[in-house]
């Protein structure tokens, strides 16, 4: 009786074994699994806000030039009592008709040492990409005229 189900048991686990492994020569091969989509390309970088030009003139008029300026452009800036020569005073019409837009630009851009003046008045090379700003801040400059 025992080797009955040992006969038994062997012949189930031929014929499960083969079952599994086979397969109908008519049936379909399986479909190949669908690609999986490629990432999203990453998002490009945000680009910089637009800046008022006008506005960033009046900021880097304030941060920057009144210092020596002065809030009024008189060149009586706080930062002026040390300096030799004393920093221009952009309210004398003299001044004003002396010089042309592009030669304030220039000195603002590229100091005074830049232009043959006192090196005292400092470059903004940043400002060298940013032709609407400068030309904002010779308005600001121009407008100090009385």
């Amino acid at each position: 009786m025992r080797a009955k189900w040992i006969g038994l048991l062997i012949g189930l686990s031929i014929g499960i074994s083969g079952i599994s492994g086979c397969t109908s020569k008519d049936a379909a091969p399986a479909e190949p699994k669908a690609a999986e989509p490629a990432p999203a390309p990453a998002p490009a970088p945000a680009a910089e806000p637009a800046v008022d030009p006008v506005a960033e003139a009046q900021q880097i008029f304030k941060d920057r030039c009144t210092v020596c300026h002065g809030e009024t452009g008189k060149g009586d800036g706080d930062g002026s009592a040390a300096l030799d020569p004393k920093p221009r005073d952009f309210t004398l019409p003299e001044w004003q008709d002396s010089v042309t837009d592009d030669h304030i630009k220039k000195i603002i851009v590229y100091g005074g040492a830049g232009v043959g003046k006192a090196p005292t008045m400092p470059a903004n090379p940043d400002l060298d990409a940013k032709p609407e700003v400068v030309a904002e801040l010779v308005k600001v400059v121009r407008g100090l005229a009385k």
